[in-house]
């Protein structure tokens, strides 16, 4: 074989191994880093997956929020209007965070069955809904407003 194509053949197969393994990082990570959004029928169903990095949301069931005396630590229900989830949380809500309103929670359902979060996210106005947690209430059979005003009308 003549060197200049020897030289051009151990270029090009340099090229290939190496985007190779950087496409196989780049998808490695990525996968480790997807969060997928399940609504709250879906988690309370057991169809979700246990022990890995999920969100979900919907409505915060009005008196549904217990704060802990001692620390840090809250739970309360979120519901889609078909099935409710308990959501176990330990931080600082955000500001925006009231009951009755649209939450999306990041987090992971344990061996019991408990979505413990990691994360609670608020909508930032009054008119904002996240787009999962529209999407997942339209699905159980209403829109995300109307299940949120009736769940703040029945306390």
């Amino acid at each position: 074989m003549h060197p200049i194509r020897k030289q051009r053949l151990f270029m090009v197969l340099f090229i290939v191994i190496f985007s190779s393994i950087a496409i196989g990082l780049i998808v490695f990570v990525l996968r480790e880093n997807l969060n997928l959004f399940y609504p709250p029928s879906k988690i309370a169903s057991g169809e979700v997956p246990h022990n890995v990095n999920i969100r979900g949301g919907g409505c915060v069931r009005p008196g549904s929020v217990h704060r802990s005396t001692e620390n840090l630590d809250v739970n309360f229900i979120i519901t889609d209007g078909s099935a409710d989830v308990k959501v176990f949380f330990s931080g600082i809500l955000p500001d925006l965070f009231s009951e009755g309103e649209a939450a999306v929670v990041n987090g992971k359902i344990n061996d019991k069955g408990e979505f413990m979060a990691s994360e609670v996210l608020a909508k930032h106005d009054e008119n904002y809904v996240p787009p999962e947690v529209a999407e997942s209430m339209q699905k159980a059979g209403g829109d995300h407003q109307k299940t949120c005003e009736k769940l703040n009308y029945v306390r």
